[in-house]
């Protein structure tokens, strides 16, 4: 079974799975779209519902999902942005490896960068919060203060007039997810799980998102690069109705997004 995060201020879709709603043409329902259309959130899967369509697989190792140390000292806010969305996938990855020092670690980087972007000081309690249940390996609870902590940063950008930043900083989660699931999938190919990767509409939904933030943002070139890279990705995933992704496909999809959490990671701005 698929677990439903507390998702507070964000009505996040189910949109990936069977259980969505959405249509065996992958497009999103008209009532989910209305809905969409008339707020401000954004219908998109948190890094913890992506893991825990995984199942709860035995396989999944976890700690082998680790990326190397990534600098907290970007300049560029459409970039801090998509960088700390990655980030609090991280976390939710340590807290699926229970690895205690690790959850320390991210959540010290996901408070640099979410101050980085002046967002509220209330976040230092958050991350406080982090390292005493990480201490006292309360799991369930962490899965909770992560998803507690990506809302109130997104609260926070809200209040601030920051939405094009809420955007993003959801993409960077998802594309960090996926870069995530796609490579648990390889090492322990599985239909079921296979399955989650067919999400067009989804992509579809969030290059729309992307094309309502401010002009500005979006002539950056590293919102450009990635917007581009997305209606690739798009492509990758559109399965036809009932056809199961081979492990090929999922080479495919997995290759596609790590090229682009490389050009977010990048301390070289796309040109």
């Amino acid at each position: 079974m698929i677990r439903f995060a507390k998702l507070g201020m964000l009505t996040l879709g189910t949109v990936v799975f069977a259980a969505s709603g959405a249509t065996d043409t992958g497009r999103l329902p008209a009532d989910q779209l209305a809905k969409a259309a008339r707020s401000d959130s954004i219908s998109i899967p948190t890094p913890g519902e992506l893991f825990a369509a995984l199942g709860k697989s035995e396989k999944t190792n976890w700690s082998g999902q680790y990326r190397g140390p990534m600098p907290v000292t970007y300049s560029n806010r459409a970039q801090i942005a998509l960088n700390l969305g990655g980030l609090i996938a991280d976390g939710f990855i340590a807290v699926e490896a229970k690895d205690s020092q690790q959850v320390k670690n991210i959540g010290s980087d996901i408070i640099k960068l979410a101050k980085a972007l002046g967002v509220s000081e209330h976040l230092l309690g958050r991350g406080k919060s982090i390292n005493e249940f990480a201490e006292n390996s309360e799991w369930d609870t962490l899965q909770e203060e992560l998803e507690a902590t990506q809302n109130e940063v997104k609260s926070s950008m809200q209040s601030h007039a920051d939405q094009d930043l809420v955007i993003l900083v959801t993409l960077g989660g998802w594309i960090r997810g996926t870069q995530v699931v796609t490579a648990a999938i390889m090492q322990n190919y599985d239909e079921r799980s296979a399955k989650v990767l067919r999400q067009p509409a989804l992509v579809h939904f969030m290059q729309s998102k992307i094309n309502e933030v401010s002009p500005e943002l979006r002539q950056e070139p590293l919102v450009k690069d990635v917007s581009e890279q997305l209606n690739g990705i798009e492509k990758l995933i559109s399965f036809p109705a009932g056809k199961t992704p081979a492990a090929d496909d999922v080479r495919k999809v997995n290759e596609a997004v790590g090229k682009v959490m490389i050009k977010i990671e990048s301390k070289e701005m796309p040109k």
